[in-house]
């Protein structure tokens, strides 16, 4: 399949029940959204068809898991009006722009664009409507830090920073001196039963759900991060991709299929695991998950031969960053188009590469 521009994988479970029962939405409770800023724009027109018709095909439950941008985008799904969030959400993106001139640190110019970006999907009854969802229950996760990591000076920072990530070479389970997972849930999480990082989850009430979010998406140094989220324990929260970047499927103990709309084929557990191929998560770990992601051979009609990514506000111009954006959130279509071969086609299998 690689001349497709959809990679589709599927672990073990998750290509038996799709032999079986075809592409039917009802086979999965839980949908999964990575960190990775910019890369958004790269799944734009796939977003946009899953949230505005796939995943309207049906009414059952599902707990929606998010870490950075993965829990924006989820925000534009349970939103009052999917279909329109999700753009919203993809062009205030796009078109984030600041005075080259300006004199405040550009960790507080970020930080005003990350609040523009999230307004554009959190007014008043955007954000009470997420909390209360009838269907989807919605999980934000937030890395508060613990220690030197607790501190946003840039020296104690950028100490704990150095420790947390050669304690992580070491062992991932010791990144828990440094970060507490805190997830923020609209209700109970079923799917993922985290039982590392002293994980807490909290409830999401309407007040917390801005808050929350930027919490998620608080990359350290080029973001202040927040202080005490509504809800949560005291202290400063940072980008939930720290500890769960794309997520650690031992944690997964849900029934259902896992739909992972994802800007890779590779599944990374945590933010410091990105240089170490021995924390991608084994096939066996995926038993139930369907990854949806860009192929190689897309990726490579692409300009640059890659996807947005957040790097490129400091390479590019913003003239320059803004066409290239558009440009690649155009070609998405192609992945759109390809997943709706996969759904449509006689056999449910024709697009799909078994994990493993």
């Amino acid at each position: 399949m690689t001349d497709q521009p959809l990679t589709i994988l599927a672990g073990k479970t998750a290509v038996e029940r799709l032999k079986t029962s075809g592409w039917q939405p009802e086979l999965f409770d839980t949908l999964v959204g990575a960190s990775g800023g910019a890369k958004l724009l790269g799944l734009t027109h796939l977003d946009r068809f899953l949230f505005g018709d796939y995943l309207q095909r049906s009414d059952h439950p599902m707990e929606l898991y998010g870490s950075s941008i993965g829990s924006w985008r989820h925000a534009a799904l349970a939103a009052p009006d999917p279909a329109a969030a999700i753009v919203a959400l993809q062009e205030r993106y796009l078109n984030q722009a600041w005075d080259e001139n300006d004199s405040r640190h550009p960790s507080q110019v970020i930080d005003e664009l990350c609040h523009w970006v999230l307004e554009g999907i959190c007014d008043e009854k955007a954000v009470a409507h997420l909390a209360s969802h009838p269907r989807f229950v919605t999980h934000i996760v937030t890395a508060r830090g613990l220690g030197l990591n607790g501190k946003p000076r840039s020296g104690a920072l950028g100490l704990g920073l150095g420790l947390s990530a050669v304690g992580n070479l070491a062992s991932r389970q010791l990144l828990a001196l440094g970060f507490q997972r805190v997830v923020f849930s609209s209700g109970g999480s079923v799917a993922f039963r985290f039982d590392a990082f002293s994980n807490q989850h909290v409830a999401l009430t309407p007040g917390a759900v801005k808050p929350a979010l930027l919490a998620s998406g608080s990359i350290p140094f080029l973001m202040p991060g927040q202080v005490n989220v509504p809800g949560g324990p005291l202290g400063h929260y940072w980008d939930g991709g720290v500890i769960d970047y794309h997520f650690d499927f031992r944690n997964h103990t849900g029934s259902g299929l896992v739909l992972y709309p994802h800007f890779t084929d590779k599944v990374i557990k945590g933010w410091f695991d990105k240089k170490l191929p021995w924390r991608v998560n084994a096939p066996a770990l995926l038993d139930k998950v369907v990854i949806l992601a860009p192929s190689k051979t897309y990726l490579a009609q692409l300009p640059y031969g890659k996807i947005p990514d957040r790097n490129d506000f400091a390479r590019m111009r913003s003239k320059d960053r803004v066409a290239y954006w558009q440009k690649a959130m155009d070609m998405s279509e192609q992945l759109a188009d390809g997943f709706r071969q996969a759904i449509d086609a006689d056999d449910p299998m024709q697009c799909v590469t078994p994990l493993g």
